[in-house]
């Protein structure tokens, strides 16, 4: 099956959710597929201004809950930090890293439900899978650190 362009999924999808295709939530959802780092509302905020100086903050908010109700977009939260958002409709998990608090995709091989050990009789929906640790560049300034505190 051949994916559709991410221009003709959000009409299609707002259309079908009874949304109207406003100009700022095609600004929110530009900016989330234009650089995927999983930015916070207030960084999405900051990027649209650039486009759209009179949106608001709120309106940034809204728009970031009917793409996420949507389906366009994933809410990811990270600890008790702002919530970042994620536009990768694939089935992946994330890789949060504690030195600089970047936040990856990370593929999920596929799997059956027979492959996690769960309760007897549950139905499987929906797997959210999150990993923490150190990105290679946090990882090597680390191991940089422990050498030069050695000698």
């Amino acid at each position: 099956m051949q994916k559709k362009p991410a221009a003709a999924l959000y009409d299609e999808t707002m259309s079908q959710h009874g949304h109207r295709l406003t100009e700022q939530r095609r600004h929110v959802y530009d900016v989330l597929l234009e650089k995927r780092d999983h930015p916070t509302a207030v960084e999405v905020f900051i990027r649209v201004k650039e486009k759209k100086p009179s949106i608001s903050l709120a309106t940034v908010y809204n728009c970031l809950e009917t793409l996420t109700d949507c389906g366009l977009a994933k809410q990811v939260n990270v600890d008790r930090g702002p919530s970042r958002y994620c536009p990768n409709l694939e089935d992946h998990g994330h890789f949060f890293c504690g030195g600089c608090g970047a936040v990856f995709d990370v593929p999920i091989r596929k799997t059956r439900s027979s492959d996690w050990e769960l309760p007897p009789d549950t139905v499987l929906l929906q797997r959210e899978v999150s990993l923490r640790g150190l990105c290679p560049e946090c990882a090597t300034q680390k191991e940089t650190s422990k050498a030069k505190s050695k000698s």
